[in-house]
């Protein structure tokens, strides 16, 4: 996370993240993160316990740009699916990073308000949007 968050109990979806203080229109709210982030392929990912298994689909999100699972380790896993989203997600220009991702702020978030993004921007298979 690059903005301050926390989560919370969500009216759009069980829990979710919300603002602790003003995030202003175009700020850099996350990035995926190289060696923070966890990234597997459906093999790797199908070596996992059931249980496990069922934490990590819950969590991650198929990458379009690669065909990977990328499960976020900080907080971002709690962003909520909404149209029209407050967060927009994108590959950053010029990156070198297979996986790379960055999400900003498209208008005023207010604190408390909950972060939400469009999860058809950034997953491959979006089947668990509320």
């Amino acid at each position: 996370m690059l903005a301050r968050a926390k989560t919370g109990p969500s009216s759009i979806h069980g829990v979710g993240l919300f603002a602790t203080e003003l995030i202003p229109k175009g700020t850099r709210v996350w990035e995926f993160t190289e060696g923070f982030d966890l990234v597997l392929t459906k093999e790797e990912s199908g070596k996992l316990s059931r249980a496990a298994q069922e934490q990590f689909f819950n969590y991650a999100y198929l990458s379009k740009k690669s065909g990977k699972y990328v499960l976020c380790s900080d907080d971002a896993r709690f962003f909520n699916h909404q149209i029209p989203a407050n967060v927009t997600c994108r590959v950053p220009d010029g990156s070198n990073i297979t996986e790379a991702l960055e999400c900003v702020a498209t208008r005023d978030i207010q604190t408390g308000e909950e972060l939400t993004n469009n999860y058809e921007e950034f997953d491959a298979d979006p089947s668990d949007v509320v």
